[in-house]
């Protein structure tokens, strides 16, 4: 990069965030731009597996795919965002033949010759200063994208920052992509690890014997299998809703904070939870989680979260709230921790993912986890490995931390450097 000679001369845009501008580029409105539209309501039954053409959706994974139908609405280039929802303003370049639901908006030039690329990139800097709060996240409908003003140099200037924005963004991407890759290796590092020393122990010398389980396969001689209704008991967590939460008392875990904040191991210091009522002390005490005690979520949107569940690692009371099943260790020989890890391993994952029912929502029953084996090493050795696995697992996770980070660094820098580049306060020549 290298910044725009002194010689250039800028002026006020007008635009309170936007700042000054080279004095010779423009200001135009989207309207003036583009004919602006809407999507179509689009089901997930209509998807289809064997479907030619994509539809383009509110979501950001996958480039906004939500699937694939037989026909297709558009067969142009244009932008498309997301009008509202988390990802509200979010810009899209779509080419070629397409489909995009209600909650796209479609922006299609005017003028054929615009370079849609580089208005691309002035709105995926504008639009962040556009969004209104709404009660699902935010919203830019079509009548607020219309009066958005985009800066508007000349054609070739354009194209010289297209250019080089692509090949910037290209080189980001790679870079966010191998690390991204990396990660995952990691994350398959830390799991083969778990899965490991839950079904073989620390000691590779120790004889092993079929554990009489497909998921599992073979274990140590003088380990015991039994099914998990015989190590805890199991109940369920308060019958509530979100309009139960008070200013204050005691927290309270539900499935939504198993699945996003707490997987495996509950410290109420990380994330603050929502209190519920000490009368619940009374008239539900079962659903009080005392150290050591389990809570499984009983729904996931995906297979891969079936099975997720955390454990209270603190002795504050907590208790276990909407959509969830508690278990309590029913015996002394029960390490809480080497359990977490038990949990969390592909042998007992794929137990419940064979037995889990759902197309949109998967249920986890308490009939399903009544019946997986688990697999119980003496007390001490349940110690060994909890303690072996916490040292080997924080080095990984410090790792993925670190990688996150930077991951994190970079996507700051990508949006300063469109910021800047489109807005003229980047030269570009000689940089393409």
């Amino acid at each position: 990069m290298s910044a725009i000679p002194q010689s250039i001369a800028y002026k006020e845009s007008g635009i309170p965030w936007l700042g000054k501008i080279p004095k010779h580029w423009e200001i135009r409105r989207v309207k003036h731009l583009f004919e602006i539209g809407r999507g179509r309501v689009i089901s997930q039954e209509e998807l289809d597996d064997n479907g030619l053409y994509p539809v383009y959706s509110s979501q950001t994974q996958d480039n906004g795919v939500l699937g694939y139908i037989q026909t297709y609405d558009f067969d142009c280039e244009q932008i498309t965002w997301t009008t509202d929802g988390v990802n509200a303003g979010t810009i899209f370049l779509r080419r070629g033949k397409h489909n995009c639901t209600n909650v796209c908006g479609t922006l299609q030039p005017k003028n054929k010759n615009e370079n849609m690329v580089f208005l691309t990139y002035v709105l995926q800097n504008a639009t962040p200063h556009y969004k209104r709060p709404d009660t699902n996240g935010a919203k830019i409908m079509n009548n607020e994208m219309a009066e958005i003003l985009l800066i508007y140099p000349p054609l070739k200037e354009q194209q010289a920052i297209a250019d080089f924005l692509d090949k910037k963004t290209r080189q980001i991407e790679e870079f966010i992509d191998k690390k991204q890759k990396l990660i995952t290796l990691l994350e398959e590092k830390k799991q083969t690890l778990i899965n490991q020393c839950v079904t073989q122990g620390l000691d590779p010398s120790t004889p092993l014997k079929d554990s009489g389980v497909e998921w599992i396969g073979k274990i140590p001689t003088h380990w015991e299998v039994k099914k998990l209704k015989l190590l805890f008991g199991i109940g369920s967590g308060l019958g509530i809703t979100k309009a139960d939460f008070v200013p204050s008392g005691i927290p309270c875990v539900s499935y939504g904070e198993i699945h996003s904040k707490y997987p495996c191991r509950l410290n109420t210091g990380i994330h603050p939870l929502p209190y519920v009522s000490e009368d619940y002390l009374e008239s539900k005490p079962q659903a009080l989680l005392k150290k050591g005690d389990f809570v499984f979520a009983d729904t996931s949107e995906d297979i891969e979260g079936s099975g997720n569940f955390t454990s209270l690692q603190s002795d504050e009371p907590v208790f276990a709230g909407y959509h969830t099943i508690v278990l309590k260790p029913k015996t002394q020989s029960i390490h809480s921790p080497y359990f977490s890890f038990l949990f969390d391993s592909l042998g007992i994952r794929n137990q419940v993912r064979k037995e889990v029912c759902g197309v949109k929502v998967y249920s986890i029953t308490k009939s399903i986890l009544k019946e997986v084996q688990c697999l119980i090493p003496p007390l001490e050795e349940q110690k060994a490995i909890a303690e072996y696995l916490d040292t080997q697992i924080a080095k990984i996770d410090l790792a993925i931390c670190k990688i996150k980070s930077q991951i994190n660094l970079i996507k700051e820098y990508k949006t300063t450097l469109i910021s800047e580049t489109v807005c003229g306060r980047i030269g570009v020549e000689g940089n393409v």
